[in-house]
């Protein structure tokens, strides 16, 4: 039997039967379709659950380094007598080293220094 001759003896089945093809060829596409796209969305839902994750463990560290350091002060709020008060006569003023001012040798007492109370300190290189 040829598909010709069968549709020349019964063009509704014919019909039909053409009918029945496109549809399972649509069929057939669109579920290649919705699998393409079901492991796309499942690749974007695993690299953003990633994502999350990453952020979940940042927060955490986040929380227990707020933690220790609110736990240090608290330890020292306990001693006041390691906590020092402090006026403006007890500072010091030290440049930054790259604020391109030369530093001064030991020698040479800083100026700004003559009269204070700090001028008595012993001189400290930077970094010590």
């Amino acid at each position: 039997m040829s598909a010709r001759k069968v549709a020349r003896q019964a063009p509704v089945l014919a019909g039909l039967h053409r009918m029945a093809d496109g549809l399972l060829l649509a069929l057939g596409g669109t579920m290649v379709g919705l699998a393409a796209l079901t492991l796309h969305w499942q690749s974007a839902w695993t690299e953003s659950y990633q994502r999350l994750e990453a952020a979940q463990l940042l927060e955490h560290r986040f929380q227990e380094s707020s933690a220790v350091l609110e736990h240090h002060h608290l330890a020292m709020a306990k001693r006041p007598g390691q906590l020092v008060p402090t006026n403006i006569q007890k500072l010091i003023y030290l440049p930054s080293p790259d604020s391109g001012v030369a530093q001064q040798s030991p020698a040479q007492p800083d100026p700004t220094l003559a009269g204070s109370p700090a001028a008595a300190l012993p001189s400290i290189r930077p970094g010590y």
